[in-house]
């Protein structure tokens, strides 16, 4: 291995490649990078945080606890200005690679590891493929072109290009920071994306071990994002009923672009976690292989929560609370109409939404006018970010209504504060709300799990458990009985305690 051949010492056990998250973003995935990095003392942290620009993200949300030792920040779309143009040949060998690569996955097959190495040791250096090569040279322009004309469905030549020249300028980035990645000894992607490429090129140019955990399936959400991107524009097929056929070539091409680089990071990370059996299935569909993968579910500490279950009332309160970000993936506006029937049945209800407004503003503005819209000023409330433990014991029942999700722990968090919950269909959150397993269903549902976007469905369910007593106290019941039996800390502590020692192992560090 290349850091740990030499004598420098390494400055972290994990390096955490984070996209997006953590620190900066609060809640969520970012919460479960913080519980790992204090639940586990006995390792060292190094991150590195990549986002988008710079202007996207404020000031750290979490003070950065003593055992993280190093810490970097780099900004894809503001990786450098584009050098001045100037005549190059380009390297022959080096865009031979690239194509062998491209056909691979065009083809549908799995690519060698033979041509990945040769790929991510080219990229961004002098005898490979630098990034002046890729925008100036007479290779890079022939490739474009051969793969324009004989892949592209679509008239634009200019829009071919310069998609994908954005869509290679962050691999550049990447590449340097690879280059530049201080010695750790293993690496921990909490995605694929953007991160798990970085931890499969660092994996393959210095041999490091490389472990991922994927809460929500990455590619899966970038399509959802993508297919509704206005910023793509695609060409009008009013014939096509077909989904697919629907999407302009340029569209798909970013989607397959993501699929791309996250069978790459399947090909190179082991192990590969998933958070529920579903996220499994998907990442086996997509490639990945059955003997890396396993489930390590989300935990908490349930005694954490006895506090906040002595502080709620014996009166139930007929109040709804969705806890989680004001953005268009966690689907306020259903949680809004559903209140709004909720309302019409049980005229003292409220809808509270608690979390943060700073990531979307333009969503949440929609979010306000449509509660003004329906009339819902007095019985639905914008809360912003809150501690979660002094909110619980004022609700009778928690809601999601996200039209994605992986293992919410919010829904762990609620049930271990004796709250019952109403969720989607989606991720984990049926496995969570009916159990997982014959044995685990024998506990009794903790809430009702709903259609997404179906704001009727939601308030019958909601009026069904506010309006009876002994259904409400039954799901209570079930709801802590489920999280201290099958969703502890201790149990995902020791699994990533367990990983991180087999990882430390492996680049030959010695023991942990």
């Amino acid at each position: 291995m290349k850091f740990l051949q030499s004598k420098r010492q390494p400055v972290a056990d994990i390096c955490l490649l984070l996209e997006g998250t953590y620190p900066f973003i609060r809640g969520g995935v970012s919460s479960w990078v913080h519980q790992i990095i204090t639940g586990l003392p006995e390792f060292t942290f190094a991150l590195v945080f990549i986002g988008g620009a710079r202007k996207h993200y404020g000031p750290r949300q979490y003070e950065l606890p003593s055992n993280v030792t190093h810490f970097e920040c780099h900004y894809l779309m503001e990786g450098s200005e584009n050098p001045r143009p100037a005549e190059k040949k380009g390297n022959a060998r080096a865009f031979d690679s690239q194509r062998k690569l491209h056909e691979s996955f065009k083809q549908g097959f799995k690519v060698d590891q033979n041509t990945i190495r040769k790929v991510f040791n080219d990229l961004g250096r002098r005898r490979g493929i630098t990034q002046e090569d890729f925008l100036y040279s007479k290779e890079s322009w022939n490739m474009i072109d051969e793969s324009f004309k004989k892949y592209c469905t679509e008239p634009s030549f200019i829009d071919y290009f310069w998609t994908v020249r954005t869509m290679h300028a962050p691999l550049f980035v990447l590449a340097r920071i690879v280059e530049n990645l201080p010695p750790v000894r293993s690496l921990h992607s909490i995605s694929t994306g953007y991160a798990g490429l970085l931890g499969a090129m660092a994996n393959v140019r210095h041999g490091i071990p490389f472990a991922l955990t994927e809460h929500g399936i990455y590619t899966k959400e970038r399509r959802i994002d993508l297919s509704q991107a206005q910023w793509i524009s695609d060409p009008e097929d009013p014939v096509s009923d077909n989904l697919n056929a629907q999407l302009g070539y340029i569209r798909r091409l970013w989607i397959r672009f993501f699929e791309v680089i996250g069978t790459m990071a399947y090909q190179q990370a082991d192990p590969i976690v998933s958070l529920y059996q579903g996220n499994r299935s998907r990442q086996l569909h997509d490639g990945a292989d059955p003997e890396k993968t396993l489930v390590i579910p989300n935990g908490i500490d349930p005694d954490r929560f006895r506090e906040v279950r002595l502080a709620r009332p014996e009166k139930t309160p007929k109040v709804l609370g969705l806890v989680g970000r004001v953005v268009p993936i966690k689907d306020i506006k259903t949680f809004v109409r559903a209140i709004r029937a909720v309302c019409e049945v049980m005229p003292e209800a409220e809808g509270w939404i608690v979390g943060p407004e700073d990531e979307d503003p333009k969503y949440v503005d929609e979010c306000r006018q449509l509660v003004t819209s329906l009339g819902l000023e007095n019985r639905v409330r914008f809360l912003g970010f809150q501690n979660v433990n002094e909110i619980m014991p004022q609700l009778g029942l928690m809601v999601l209504t996200s039209i994605s999700e992986a293992l919410p722990l919010v829904i762990l968090e609620a049930n271990a504060a004796g709250l019952p919950c109403l969720a989607t269909d989606v991720g984990a959150c049926r496995e969570l709300i009916e159990g997982a397993g014959e044995e685990d269903r024998r506990i009794g549902p903790s809430g009702a799990v709903v259609p997404i976007a179906d704001p009727d469905a939601t308030a019958k369910e909601a009026l069904r458990l506010l309006g009876d007593s002994q259904a409400w106290r039954s799901a209570q019941r079930a709801g802590l009985e489920r999280v201290r039996r099958y969703y502890t800390l201790d149990s995902m502590f020791s699994q990533y305690r367990d990983i991180y020692r087999s990882l430390i192992i492996r680049s030959g560090e010695g023991n942990c």
